[in-house]
């Protein structure tokens, strides 16, 4: 049968594939523009593996604070090369097929990635509430059971509340002559909008996953700090406030450069649709490729432990 005739004759339809978009108005120079998208992509893999492999190798940083960083390096990793090889593949060859059943993979693990990255934020925030508030009991609190309980939880939970989405997706029927997406890989808010169906519980579900996860996550953050910053103004020496609350200040940074962007994305998505395109898809994209850029900066610079391991990984590959 005739795709043409299907169309006709059938009453579910589901695209074989969708469309990606890169950079709205400029695909002229998408080849251009690739140049500083691989160099990010290059930076956030090697920095947050060299993360990795400093935390693993250097005995002195197997405490709880540097396996939550693992954790915060791992998610990065993930949600890098979550969106690289379509976004490469846009950029480089022009290649903007991605199949339906890929692109639901995809956006699965964009926002599983993106859900786990929030809930190691949130874990890294009670790590520094327990080192400043009862540091004597922090060893004794934050066991290594206790770290690979809530690395399994943090996985649990962004699996249970992300694994409904490719199955309502999948459920919809699409317009035949919808399957441009937006962007160079998929979000849901994206493609469930190229459906020719009632999307009310994609959207209700959508909401109620951004706020049970990004938006309880943010607000226990603020409530630590908020419990953080009151047991800093009980001590009585400037200096040693200034020196607790110097502590916190990569965790916080790594915090305002993830949330700052999800905000961006939420609020574009539901309010900015007058926008033009480009500012969509900058917004996207600084989403999803500068908090794994950014955070192993951030902690390579604030933190001399972490600073010297990774160096000495460098220097003990380069001897190799």
């Amino acid at each position: 049968m005739h795709l043409s005739q299907s169309f006709i004759n059938i009453s579910f339809f589901q695209p074989q594939y969708f469309l990606m978009t890169g950079i709205p108005g400029l695909e002229t120079i998408h080849g251009w523009i690739s140049i500083p998208f691989s160099s990010m992509y290059t930076v956030a893999l090697t920095g947050n593996c060299l993360i990795l492999l400093a935390v693993k190798r250097t005995h002195s940083l197997h405490q709880p604070m540097y396996y939550f960083l693992s954790m915060l390096a791992l998610s990065d990793v993930g949600l890098s090369l979550s969106t690289l090889p379509s976004t490469l593949a846009v950029l480089w060859f022009d290649y903007r097929f991605i199949g339906f059943h890929a692109c639901l993979i995809q956006m699965f693990f964009l926002h599983f990635f993106s859900v786990v990255e929030s809930s190691v934020l949130l874990a890294m925030s009670f790590d520094r509430f327990v080192a400043i508030s009862n540091p004597l009991r922090y060893a004794s609190v934050l066991t290594n059971n206790v770290i690979i309980r809530i690395g399994v939880a943090i996985t649990t939970r962004a699996t249970l509340s992300l694994l409904p989405l490719p199955f309502l997706l999948k459920r919809l029927n699409y317009c035949p002559g919808k399957s441009l997406l937006s962007h160079s890989f998929c979000f849901h808010a994206d493609v469930m909008k190229l459906a020719c169906a009632d999307i009310t519980v994609n959207i209700l579900y959508g909401l109620y996953v951004v706020l049970s996860t990004v938006g309880v996550d943010s607000l226990l953050i603020v409530m630590s700090y908020s419990l953080i910053l009151y047991t800093v103004m009980g001590i009585a020496s400037p200096r040693e406030r200034v020196r607790t609350l110097n502590t916190c200040v990569s965790h916080i940074l790594a915090v305002l450069v993830f949330y700052i962007p999800v905000i961006g994305v939420s609020m574009i998505h539901r309010f900015g649709k007058h926008l033009p395109h480009i500012v969509h898809a900058l917004v996207a994209y600084v989403y999803l490729v500068v908090p794994p850029v950014l955070n192993p900066i951030i902690y390579s610079v604030k933190s001399k432990p972490i600073r010297g391991a990774m160096f000495r990984v460098l220097n003990r590959k380069g001897q190799s």
